[in-house]
C-alpha cells in the first residue's frame, strides 16, 4: 500500500483562519498538523498523544477539510452479509426512519445490533469524560501528551521541558507546567499550534484555569 499524505482543502484553510465551523479542539489540532508533508503513518505514530486517530482523519476527510494529496486510500472491506431476514428488517428500519434502530437486537437469527450513529456532540462528551477521569488515569494521559507533543513540536530544544515532565509527581505538577509548555510551543510553532494544543491540554487537565496567565499575540 502506498504512503498516504493529506493536505488541507480551501475549506480547511478557511477554518484555521476564521474558525467558521467551530471544530472541536481535538479536530482543530489534527487539522493544523496536516500539512501535505507528513504521511498518515507519521501522524498516527507521532501525534497519538493529542488524539490523532485514523477515524479523526477520516472525519476531516469526509467533512471536506482535507484531501488525499498523494497515495491511495485502502480498498474498503466488503460489508458482511446479513441473513435475509436481518437484511429485510434493516431496510425496513431505514425506510421507516426509526432513529433508535441501532439499539434493537435481532433476536431470532443472532445478528448483531446495528451500529450506533456518531453523535454530533461527541467532542463535548469526550471533554466531559476527561473532566471525570481519576487522578491516576489523568496523570498517564497528561504524561503522554506532554512528552509526545514536546517531541513533535519543540524537538531537541524541549529537552529541559521534558526533564521537568519526568519530575512531575501528580496532576497539579502538570498543571503548574502548563504556562511554560504553552509559551515554548508558541515560540517554536506559533500561535495557531499553541491555541490548538492549549485546548487539548485544558481538556486533559479537567478544564481551563480560573486565571489564565497564558496570552496569545494579536494577529
Amino acid at each position: 500500500m502506498s504512503t498516504m499524505v493529506y493536505d488541507k482543502t480551501d475549506k480547511g484553510r478557511e477554518e484555521i483562519s476564521t474558525r467558521k465551523n467551530q471544530l472541536s479542539s481535538r479536530l482543530r489540532t489534527i487539522l493544523v498538523m496536516i500539512d501535505g508533508r507528513h504521511s498518515l503513518e507519521d501522524l498516527l505514530r507521532n501525534f497519538a498523544g493529542v488524539g490523532v486517530t485514523a477515524d479523526s482523519v477520516k472525519e476531516l476527510l469526509q467533512e471536506g477539510y482535507i484531501f488525499l494529496a498523494s497515495g491511495e486510500e485502502p480498498a474498503a472491506a466488503a460489508a458482511p452479509k446479513l441473513p435475509a431476514s436481518a437484511r429485510a428488517r434493516q431496510v425496513a428500519r431505514r425506510v421507516a426512519g426509526a432513529e433508535g434502530a441501532h439499539h434493537d437486537y435481532l433476536h431470532d437469527d443472532g445478528a448483531a445490533p446495528l451500529p450506533a450513529v456518531a453523535s454530533a456532540d461527541a467532542p463535548s462528551a469526550q471533554a466531559l469524560a476527561e473532566s471525570q477521569l481519576d487522578d491516576a488515569t489523568r496523570f498517564r494521559h497528561l504524561y503522554d501528551f506532554y512528552n509526545q507533543t514536546i517531541k513533535s513540536t519543540i524537538g531537541l530544544r524541549g529537552i529541559m521541558l521534558q526533564l521537568k515532565v519526568e519530575k512531575c509527581n501528580n496532576v497539579d505538577d502538570f498543571r503548574a507546567l502548563r504556562l511554560q509548555y504553552l509559551e515554548a510551543v508558541l515560540k517554536a510553532k506559533g500561535s495557531e499550534m499553541a491555541r490548538s494544543l492549549r485546548g487539548r491540554l485544558d481538556e486533559l487537565l479537567g478544564g481551563k484555569p480560573v486565571h489564565d496567565d497564558f496570552t496569545l499575540p494579536d494577529n
